[in-house]
């Protein structure tokens, strides 16, 4: 499939993603995360049970189509890591995840020596595809992306927090490793008009469509809390970057949210 808008081939996953991934954190229940799964929606951020039945079908159905991104609640060890990729593995009924992850790095995971070594002997024997981690320390993110064993890296980026154009991004090299960007409503503070802000807020599409004109964000990941959200969200991203004029709202309700 060749890169558009809404696609990417990402080297690390050997598979096209739809830039649009789905998480669960706002409760969308069964009928939603099916909406998602036929509408091309393919990257699947699971931390929650909630999406494990609905994972296990889609992986029956056609398991190369399906990026899981998963990792252990907390990485800071060895023996932690292997055991949960593991579970995993078993729960999905998969021999591979696409996405291992330790997440919060510095904070719920350690990135040393130790972790990362685990992490690429799982890589190195097939049970993982991609090795990233989550990290909101974004000059220490920038090390990373400039030269470590990762393939992905999961940051902060909107456009109340928009650091990573500078921080993170300059620092990859080629086309990796692979940036999945969260928090695309800055905790939804973008979708409420800040104090002294004389215009509209942004809905959650124009968040994800700020991220996705990034050329070097592969995936803004999405939480709707219900079947109407999320179509609202895939109907937005459908409309492509953002214009000049849309960017310029962005940036500037960004900074005012920022504060």
């Amino acid at each position: 499939m060749a890169d558009d808008f809404l696609h990417r081939a990402v080297p690390a996953l050997r598979k096209p993603v739809f830039r649009l991934g789905l998480a669960t954190s706002h409760g969308i229940d069964d009928d939603g995360i099916r909406a998602a799964l036929d509408r091309g929606v393919n990257y699947l951020f699971w931390t929650r049970p909630r999406l494990l039945p609905h994972l296990r079908d889609a992986i029956r159905r056609d398991r190369e189509r399906i990026v899981v991104a998963t990792g252990p609640v907390v990485g800071l060890f060895p023996f932690t890591i292997r055991r949960a990729a593991e579970r995993a593995l078993r729960a999905l009924g998969t021999d591979y995840l696409d996405v291992f992850q330790l997440f919060w790095a510095g904070r719920m995971s350690a990135v040393d020596d130790r972790t990362l070594g685990e992490l690429r002997r799982l890589r190195e024997e097939g049970k993982v595809r991609a090795i990233g981690v989550s990290i909101h320390d974004r000059p220490r993110a920038g090390r990373l992306a400039a030269g470590s064993v990762l393939d992905l890296l999961m940051v902060r980026y909107n456009a109340a927090h928009p650091g990573a154009e500078t921080d993170v991004f300059p620092h990859r090299t080629g086309r990796g490793p692979a940036i999945v960007a969260y928090t695309a409503t800055s905790w939804r503070k973008l979708l409420r008009a800040p104090r002294g802000w004389g215009d509209r807020p942004a809905t959650a599409g124009e968040c994800y469509r700020f991220c996705l004109t990034s050329p070097h964000v592969d995936v803004t990941l999405c939480s709707p809390a219900s079947a109407a959200q999320l179509h609202d969200d895939l109907d937005a991203v459908a409309r492509g970057p953002l214009d000049p004029g849309e960017m310029d709202f962005m940036l500037r309700l960004g900074r005012a949210v920022h504060g």
